[in-house]
């Protein structure tokens, strides 16, 4: 079945058609196709023309023509064999030449198979300078008319282009020289030119003007193999408006070499202007003025800084109140708490000072007979950012004044306590995880001082209260500093 796959595969990738190119070759006379009458294709959509620069270099045919065209998208497409390309260039003289470009593949679709219209080109015109050409094109077989199906015209600019300067006779002209001219006022009669020669030529002209000449001068360099700066003094009638031209005179064009211009002279040197009496004042008290800015602009930045700072500490003061996200703690007690007097005071505590949101195994019976007291513990270990044992004394126990009656605050008919205890315990003794225990109690004679909870931060409330909201509020960020035991006793000493 693979073996079918792949050759069906096979099969597909070789029925695609290569798509068509073209061969090009002069062709001066009329195409053979001409005399015959047959169904003809239709004519091209678009014809451009353009110069460029050719990579390879055949004597004067440095910048050759680049003509692209368009197929028109049609059904006739599929007679198309030949596009014929004539050019005709009108300068000094008058030149012709044609160029036949077949296609080497019928076409089989009306566009690409990649999507877009059918465009060729054609380079190996070449391109004179400052000549007005008239490209025509017309398809093959044609419909035995005289002129083009398409024609364009196109006038090729001079040596200044971009791209015409590359032409051995513009560079003979000094199209690639760059003189780099400079002038600058000597005094009010004398103007002095500065240029770099080219290895063409030694003589050059320098001549400054406005709406009439108004000085000329000539030089001679000797070292014409040398790129070198060299100088020229003209002497002038004046100078506003002043555009300066040098002329160059190289062997390879004479008098007719390409002239370089600058426009505008650089201010006369070594010349005194009478002093301003006002500027002269303002320079004087410039000084004082720059130093009172630079004192006002301290003042400024000192202040701006202070009220940032006041600012800063301001926020940071009340960050505990305002930034700090709430604290999720597990509050887990003994059954011998009174639950309203105690436990309930303690979770009003920790609810409206310290911002903590607490969860109480009374509060949640009927999940925890739904999970089951291991896994609603060992949920709400990994829920919570903090495990608090509330320990008891004789001030915590039930009394008289709890009320004994059923469903009394101090009826709890099952104690996690022993079972939170001995589940946590292993957390006790690594580094790790002892952080999120905490032990609060009311006094300091607690009676569970003894066991295995000791290695935990213990907080006695009211008077560690301060302490341990701050504990409580930076759970999530600050580990606890205080030193840490190792635990030796039983877990289940309770």
């Amino acid at each position: 079945m693979s073996l079918v796959l792949l050759s069906l595969a096979a099969l597909c990738c070789g029925a695609v058609p290569p798509e068509p190119t073209i061969q090009c070759g002069s062709e001066p006379g009329p195409s053979p196709e001409w005399m015959v009458h047959t169904l003809t294709p239709g004519d091209l959509r678009d014809l451009r023309a353009e110069p460029i620069k050719s990579s390879v270099v055949l004597e004067d045919y440095s910048v050759l023509m680049n003509i692209s065209w368009i197929l028109r998208a049609d059904a006739s497409i599929r007679l198309l064999k030949v596009t014929k390309i004539c050019v005709t260039g009108k300068s000094h003289f008058q030149s012709f030449s044609c160029v036949r470009c077949n296609y080497t593949e019928a076409f089989q679709t009306q566009t690409r198979p990649s999507g877009g219209k059918w465009t060729f080109s054609y380079i190996g015109f070449p391109v004179e300078l400052n000549t007005v050409y008239f490209i025509g094109a017309h398809n093959i077989p044609n419909a035995n008319e005289d002129g083009p199906s398409l024609a364009v015209n196109f006038t090729s600019p001079g040596c200044l282009d971009h791209i015409m300067k590359y032409k051995i006779k513009c560079i003979e002209a000094g199209s690639l020289w760059d003189p780099n001219i400079t002038a600058c006022k000597k005094n009010e009669t004398m103007v002095e030119v500065n240029f770099t020669t080219s290895r063409l030529g030694n003589r050059y002209m320098a001549l400054i003007q406005n709406t009439t000449v108004i000085g000329t001068s000539y030089v001679l360099e000797l070292h014409q193999k040398e790129l070198t700066r060299t100088s020229v003094v003209v002497q002038v009638t004046g100078q506003r408006g002043a555009v300066v031209q040098l002329t160059p005179y190289f062997h390879t064009c004479r008098n007719d070499c390409i002239r370089r211009r600058t426009v505008g002279l650089c201010p006369q040197t070594g010349v005194h202007f009478p002093r301003d009496h006002k500027r002269s004042v303002l320079s004087g008290w410039l000084p004082l003025l720059l130093s009172a800015l630079l004192v006002a602009t301290w003042v400024l930045a000192v202040g701006i800084y202070l009220t940032w700072r006041h600012e800063r500490i301001k926020k940071t003061s009340f960050s505990t109140t305002t930034l700090l996200p709430p604290i999720k703690v597990l509050v887990v007690y003994p059954s011998e708490i009174c639950f309203h007097h105690t436990v309930c005071y303690f979770t009003e505590f920790l609810q409206n000072h310290c911002r903590s949101e607490v969860i109480l195994e009374k509060w949640q019976k009927k999940k925890i007979a739904e999970m089951g007291p291991v896994q609603w513990l060992t949920t709400q270990k990994k829920a919570t950012d903090k495990v608090i044992f509330l320990l008891s004394n004789d001030n915590t126990m039930c009394d008289g004044t709890c009320g004994k009656r059923g469903g009394s605050p101090c009826e709890n008919s099952q104690d996690l306590f022993p079972l939170a205890f001995n589940l946590f315990c292993s957390d006790l003794r690594s580094q790790t995880h002892l952080h999120k225990y905490v032990v609060v109690c009311f006094t300091e004679d607690t009676k569970d001082n003894d066991t295995a909870l000791s290695v935990c931060p213990t907080y006695r409330l009211m008077k560690d209260a301060t302490a341990f909201c701050t504990e409580l509020l930076h759970a999530k960020r600050v580990s606890m500093g205080r030193r840490v035991h190792t635990c030796h006793y039983n877990c289940s000493s309770l």
